[in-house]
């Protein structure tokens, strides 16, 4: 038994909660530490040893990496509650072409539109921004949903790419532990076995 716990990153909009609850049930006496990063260190607290494995928005750097993607998650507009676009189920990028787009500097996620120059802030900081009818910004869907506030809402982007959050950690550090996990994250029962 180890005294050190195992340390899981998980990046901002991630939940490793259900994985971290079924490795506390099987593995118990090995303690599982959840660490919340962001976008901008995801990649650097894998390489430096800072976390065991990392939940993670791709893209990432994939040398000297083991990387399983997870799941998609769906691009989102966010927008004031005074909006016009709050009127439709979803949009288009073609519906926002007039419109003013915060990019907050740490969401990691860089979709590929146009846009003006806007002085760099968290996510927060845009949604705020948002808040006050000065904008609109972009962001997957579990992002937009952590930083609610009664004054904005959001609406699905059609024909925006999703993003992907996956499962990183080093190829040196490829041990039963990381294994372990794995096969929780891909939903192996405990007495299956690594095939």
């Amino acid at each position: 038994m180890s005294s050190t716990p195992f340390r899981v990153g998980f990046v901002t909009g991630a939940t490793p909660d259900k994985w971290a609850g079924i490795w506390r049930d099987r593995r118990h006496r090995e303690p599982l530490q959840l660490v919340p990063v962001t976008e901008d260190e995801q990649e650097r607290v894998v390489r430096d040893g800072e976390v065991d494995m990392c939940l993670v928005r791709l893209p990432v750097e994939r040398e000297g990496l083991h990387l399983i993607p997870l799941y998609d998650e769906r691009p989102v507009v966010v927008v004031s509650n005074e909006h016009l676009l709050t009127l439709a189920d979803e949009v288009e990028l073609a519906d926002l072409a007039e419109e003013q787009l915060v990019l907050p500097h740490r969401s990691g996620w860089r979709p590929d539109v146009p846009q003006l120059p806007w002085p760099e802030m968290s996510v927060k900081e845009a949604v705020e921004v948002v808040a006050g009818s000065t904008g609109i910004a972009l962001m997957p869907m579990s992002v937009a949903r952590l930083h609610h506030r009664k004054d904005v809402t959001y609406r699905p982007v059609s024909d925006l790419e999703p993003t992907t959050v996956g499962l990183a950690w080093r190829v040196d550090r490829d041990d039963e532990q990381c294994q372990a996990f794995v096969g929780i994250v891909r939903g192996r029962t405990a007495r299956s076995t690594r095939s």
